[in-house]
């Protein structure tokens, strides 16, 4: 349909406006004090169990996952994080170059909490308890239901790249199971409870391509207390 003159001009005035926000944005963008976190120097976690320990999952496995994937993330977050702060002291940086610096602190600010999550809430014996269980069997009708479909949602991700995350969501006040694809994927609202990493370097050392006989070694040494002082705080 050929437009009307109207319209034609609404247009043209419409994109020559869209074509100066860039250069608008860049000529109002100061030079700024940056703090906190655009800092960098974020230390890494030690681990908070002994991996020599660890029934299922080899020493060489848990160091290798801990010192390759997860301090590699944070000293990444760092580097970004400087980054970022150093474009933020230039009034004329590009703001499409800063949106991939964005992305990329999202991608290892994921990875950072997810694996701090996973190690944490590994160590223990595989037994629920807690205010945690109660909370799932009220979610699942049985902690049996609720572990079935956690595993059928790992195996989902077996073969391939992400996280299954339990999680409690405090928008809508529930416990669901979350499918995560990478680090960046996430329910607005949603705080990992307990945080299965199924990406192949967290077992292929260990079982190949047998991903679900790591779901079972992985089930088998859930901290519970740790997922357990989780959901408490976030009830209180």
């Amino acid at each position: 349909m050929t437009p009307t003159r109207r319209e034609a001009l609404g247009l043209l005035g419409t994109t020559a406006a869209a074509a100066m926000i860039p250069d608008m944005a860049i000529a109002a963008a100061p030079s700024i004090d940056v703090r906190g976190s655009m800092l960098g120097g974020r230390e890494p976690r030690p681990l908070p169990f002994d991996p020599a320990k660890v029934s299922g999952l080899s020493e060489k496995l848990l160091r290798s996952h801990w010192e390759n994937n997860y301090i590699g993330s944070v000293k990444a977050l760092n580097m970004i994080s400087e980054r970022m702060a150093a474009a933020m002291r230039e009034p004329d940086f590009p703001p499409l170059v800063y949106g991939g610096l964005k992305r990329e602190e999202l991608h290892r600010v994921g990875s950072v909490v997810l694996h701090e999550h996973y190690f944490g809430n590994l160590g223990g014996d595989g037994k629920a308890a807690g205010g945690v269980l109660g909370a799932i069997k009220s979610a699942y009708g049985s902690y049996e239901a609720w572990e079935a479909e956690f595993r059928r949602t790992a195996m989902s991700l077996a073969g391939g790249s992400g996280w299954c995350v339990l999680t409690y969501n405090l928008y809508t006040h529930e416990l669901r199971n979350q499918w995560a694809w990478d680090h960046m994927h996430g329910a607005i609202g949603g705080v990992p409870l307990l945080v299965l990493d199924m990406y192949e370097h967290s077992y292929h050392m260990d079982y190949g391509s047998a991903a679900a006989k790591y779901v079972d070694a992985f089930m088998k040494n859930v901290q519970w207390e740790e997922v357990d002082k989780r959901f408490a705080a976030i009830k209180a």
